[in-house]
């Protein structure tokens, strides 16, 4: 991979990499200053010494890898500064989405809402404003870069002369890689347990209307991570950012009433109107989830197995079934196929197969598909899931037949990034750009 196309992949890793540092990172304590100024944003030293600490650990050497780096974030915060005078503004819903998303992630994988404070040092909502920043200019970013360069496509030719640019003796050797689907069925909730939740929100509400504090009993039973220790406030929103039941309910409020029971996505609901203010409105709320210890893992079993059967009598393609029935969004819309994060194929070495899948697909032969299989999705919901071997390919070097896909993507790389360096070079001046003194010597004309 070129240089400047690695740095822009640790880049976008980086931006929600804060909430997942290594430990050796971790170790490393800084005096934090500013190093740069773009507009109205900001470069602090902590944020280019902690990519720095990644590209060497990943074996990236450059005399002048600070400069580097500097320059690869000093074009992103142009990209966000540039975002806010074109008003190029990401969707509310898609940022509260990824938001939830990777806040349960982090939950389900550090053990509770508890320990992930700990780790941070910080309370719930503090963690839920700092990632929410991070994904609002990362998605801000990713925009703009789409408007610059996302129109750009490469021919059959021009993958050839990118492949002829490459030495013989430095052609990369891949080793064996497969490709690996897998339809995602989460195990339904049962009656009992969704009424259960239900009765004890009813429980609490009549509490409430008898005259106990809302904001304490949230902080006592509310199970909604961001905003439970700050007794259920959830700050103000404006319309179609919150999930559409929250928000009818919320909006037929008057400030100080309380709702009856409601379902989202999320669970259980009762929610208090703060304030209104325009087209914005602050709620407090108590979320209670149903219990999922007894998930009906039969009824999801047996699911999976029709639709195998399905595919295997050629009644449906994988990638068909994948898209109807599959509960795994990020693989759905991509014929059921896995990737790995920032690939551009759906080609993965067996070595970077999750051992789970290795250990199953190792067993398969090419266009077989496995039994239903106990699974547990990244934001911890227990799942049944199939797993289907469509190619495995052995080791060789790389080369135009066995690896277009992959040597395409890279020549697009290359051109949308000289694209997006073209955009910089000719707008660096539309926005103010200070650099630290120690910084002066780093040219960003390079």
């Amino acid at each position: 991979m070129p240089f400047s196309s690695f740095l822009k992949c640790l880049l976008v890793l980086c931006a929600l990499g804060a909430f997942t540092q290594t430990a050796r990172a971790q170790q490393v304590t800084l005096i934090d200053n500013i190093v740069a100024k773009v507009g109205s944003h900001i470069i602090l030293r902590s944020e280019l010494e902690f990519q720095n600490a990644n590209a060497v650990s990943q074996g990236y050497k450059s005399t002048n890898l600070r400069c580097e780096i500097l320059r690869s974030l000093v074009q992103n915060k142009l990209l966000l500064a540039r975002a806010e005078i074109d008003s190029v503004i990401v969707d509310e819903t898609q940022i509260n989405a990824e938001l939830e998303g990777r806040l349960s992630n982090f939950v389900a994988q550090i053990g509770s809402e508890e320990k992930l404070e700990e780790y941070y040092k910080k309370p719930m909502n503090e963690i839920r404003s700092d990632l929410k920043r991070s994904l609002r200019e990362q998605l801000t970013t990713q925009k703009m870069e789409r408007e610059i360069a996302g129109k750009i496509k490469v021919t059959p030719k021009e993958v050839q002369q990118y492949f002829n640019r490459i030495p013989k003796d430095s052609l990369p050797y891949f080793s064996t890689e497969v490709e690996v689907g897998q339809i995602v069925k989460i195990a339904q909730i049962g009656t009992a347990q969704k009424q259960a939740a239900r009765e004890q929100l009813e429980a609490i509400r009549k509490r409430i209307m008898a005259g106990e504090d809302f904001a304490a009993l949230a902080k006592q039973y509310s199970q909604d991570p961001g905003s439970g220790a700050a007794g259920g406030v959830l700050g103000f929103f404006k319309k179609r950012e919150l999930v559409p039941e929250y928000e009818a309910a919320a909006l037929k409020l008057q400030p100080g009433e309380t709702s009856p029971v409601i379902e989202s996505m999320f669970g259980f609901h009762i929610i208090q109107l703060l304030e209104r203010r325009g087209e914005e409105f602050n709620t407090r709320h108590i979320l209670i989830k149903p219990a999922t210890a007894q998930v009906d893992l039969q009824q999801t079993t047996a699911l999976l197995d029709s639709i195998r059967n399905l595919i295997q009598k050629d009644s449906i393609s994988f990638a068909k079934a994948a898209k109807d029935f599959s509960d795994d969004m990020s693989t759905k819309g991509n014929g059921g196929m896995i990737t790995l994060p920032g690939s551009p194929t759906t080609d993965i070495p067996v070595d970077k197969l999750d051992p789970s899948i290795f250990f199953v697909t190792d067993t398969l032969k090419v266009g077989d598909i496995s039994i239903p299989l106990p699974y547990r999705t990244e934001d911890g919901k227990e799942a049944m899931r199939i797993l289907y071997l469509k190619s495995k390919t052995p080791p060789h070097q790389a080369n135009m037949k066995d690896d277009y896909q992959k040597i395409a993507a890279a020549a697009l790389s290359e051109k949308r990034n000289r694209a997006i360096s073209d955009w910089f070079e000719k707008n660096k001046d539309t926005v103010f750009v200070d650099l630290a003194p120690e910084f002066k010597s780093c040219n960003l004309d390079d």
